[in-house]
């Protein structure tokens, strides 16, 4: 297709066709004026799906009611600095913390405003490292959380309540900003408590659509990124996807249909790959993709990617989306990309003028989103399944109140420091495989190859490590991850937990059964607790693990835990020799 507008190009190959035909369909259906008049029938038929669809699309207006109340937070920034503040840290999970979280990378912290941090591990490595003590009584903490009963938002506050309080004593709700809907039970503690501020969400907009709202701007402004030049490129994208324009103007509805067409053509896995400066945009676009569109059997797989491979490493299942900074060119990479389009691979490129584009890209990937759920007959509104490991960990707590210790059942494999956990329906999945593979399950490697020998064409490995999100252990996990893809030229994705429970778990349990999951759990070398509760935080962490390992054996996925132990580098350096062992058996 032609050069679209919005710093959008596309390079589309077979997809083309079906992309023109489908916005022509769209153009004669009149779908931009529908999804501004909130049609929820462009979703669902049924009444009670489209009351909560009517109920969800706030996020179409959001940037202007962003910019009207800019006074009063901008008065409130200039508050907390005369009142001393020099840190500020976002305690929230999922769509309370990504937007955080790009904007304090991809931004810094301007000269005079406070250090932004973001806290959404339960490891207590992770809890630890978040806030130096000496600081505390200088320290912001926004409690984040849009329904207001988040457990791991409830706990942080716990934490530090404690902490300002045996600093500041009566006066530490002055520490403290609640983020919540009108009417949660947050906000009605923070009454209760004495916190400086309650800044209310919309009701009307879900977590991961809430990027330019409160849950995302008030950190941003307390860190002094410039919120009105970012949300108002954000309405500049708003009026390029108004209702006026044709469909293939519309650059938030274009890219809906290119992402909706390329799944239908079985391109189901979205590899971003972003320029250095504004990286961790894919996780927040993860969260949007995964958790709106991984349902009722279906679902797109978001695949950030820090290289590009070989494109025989790439399967015809994927969707290449570059975004680049102008001042970030990689002429490099664009050979790369050239390549993968001249091996058939479809490639997006979207350019952005600078990082305030990134508000343009918020609204644009929502918009997009949205429309690519309605091509594909999913509300992307809602998120059926994450309650499941929400109830699992639940039931883990109350039996640890009970009986003073989690079961986390007996290993398959004991061997080298590492142990193998699968439930019976995998065990006797990887008893035929490894007959199929001429394995004899004997050993750690020939396990590992008995499981992956498992998948099948159009199939993605997710790991999920539920270790200190630290730059080494990404480090490690990634070069676990590029070693799988390269090797069985399967999309692999990486995932931290408790974190992702908010994101992609939507997207493994409800989504389509063609994921190889693997849960990595490990022993923690130190442990913090919860003020009030008989565990802490390193139970509350293998609770949150032990509880998502069953909500996806309830589902019948491929899944098996590999405990590392307490020497996490060691066992992830083991396990990547592991993995290059089984892919070594199955090749034979």
């Amino acid at each position: 297709m032609a050069e679209q507008s919005e710093g959008m190009t596309l390079a589309l190959g077979e997809l083309e066709t079906a992309v023109r035909e489908k916005l022509a369909t769209l153009e004669e259906q009149g779908f931009s004026r529908r999804l501004w008049e909130r049609d929820a029938s462009l979703w669902k038929t049924d009444p009670e799906p489209q009351r909560i669809i009517r109920n969800a699309l706030g996020w179409l207006t959001v940037p202007q009611v962003t910019l009207e109340g800019l006074a009063e937070l901008s008065s409130f920034v200039e508050e907390v600095k005369a009142a001393g503040f020099k840190h500020a840290v976002v305690l929230g999970m999922g769509g309370s913390s990504l937007c955080p979280d790009v904007c304090r990378t991809s931004f810094g912290t301007a000269p005079g405003f406070l250090d932004l941090q973001v806290l959404d591990s339960t490891v207590p490595a992770s809890l630890a490292r978040a806030v130096d003590p000496a600081e505390v009584r200088r320290t912001l903490f926004l409690v984040s959380s849009k329904s207001g009963g988040t457990v791991e938002s409830l706990s942080f506050y716990k934490h530090f309540r404690g902490q300002v309080r045996a600093a500041k004593g009566d006066s530490a709700g002055e520490n403290f900003v609640a983020i919540t809907d009108p009417g949660s039970s947050l906000e009605k503690l923070a009454r209760e408590q004495g916190f400086r501020r309650v800044f209310p969400g919309q009701p009307d907009i879900g977590g991961r659509f809430s990027a330019l709202s409160n849950f995302g701007m008030v950190p941003a402004a307390l860190a002094g990124v410039d919120v009105r030049g970012l949300v108002s490129r954000a309405k500049e994208m708003c009026k390029a996807c108004s209702a006026e324009g044709l469909v293939e103007d519309n650059p938030g509805v274009v890219l809906g249909v290119v992402i909706a067409e390329a799944a239908r053509a079985g391109r189901d896995k979205i590899t971003f790959i972003l320029s250095p400066g504004i990286n961790t945009f894919g996780d927040w676009v993860e969260q949007l993709i995964a958790e709106s569109t991984g349902k009722e059997g279906k679902g797109l797989v978001p695949v950030p990617e820090r290289n590009l491979a070989d494109p025989g490493a790439y399967g015809n299942d994927r969707l290449f989306v570059h975004t680049e900074l102008a001042s970030e060119p990689d002429e490099n990479l664009q050979g790369a990309l050239r390549t993968l389009e001249s091996a058939s691979h479809p490639v997006v490129r979207i350019r952005l003028r600078d990082k305030l584009d990134l508000g343009r890209e918020f609204f644009r990937w929502e918009l997009a989103t949205a429309t690519a759920g309605a091509l594909l007959g999913i509300n992307p509104f809602d998120q059926p399944n994450v309650q499941e490991s929400k109830d699992n960990t639940n039931r883990l707590l109350a039996e640890f109140r009970a009986q003073g210790k989690l079961n986390e059942g007996s290993p398959l494999l004991e061997a080298d420091g590492l142990k193998i956990f699968c439930d019976p329906a995998t065990l006797l999945q990887l008893s035929k495989s490894a007959e199929d593979h001429g394995l004899a399950t004997e050993d750690v490697a020939d396990i590992f190859a008995s499981f992956l020998g498992l998948a099948r064409p159009g199939d993605y490995v997710a790991l999920m490590a539920y270790l200190d999100f630290s730059s080494l252990h990404k480090a490690l996990l990634r070069a676990l991850q590029f070693q799988i893809r390269d090797s069985l030229y399967l999309a692999t994705t990486v995932g931290f937990g408790p974190r992702y429970l908010h994101s992609t778990g939507q997207l493994h349990k409800g989504g389509p059964n063609n994921g190889l999951f693997i849960q990595i759990t490990c022993d923690d070398a130190e442990d913090v607790p919860i003020p009030g509760e008989p565990y802490t935080f390193s139970v509350l962490k293998q609770a949150q693990a032990l509880g998502d390992l069953a909500a996806l054996q309830g589902k019948e996925r491929r899944v098996i835990r590999v405990h590392l132990g307490t020497d996490i580098q060691a066992g992830l350096d083991q396990l990547t020799g592991i993995s290059q062992a089984a892919v070594e058996r199955l090749r034979k």
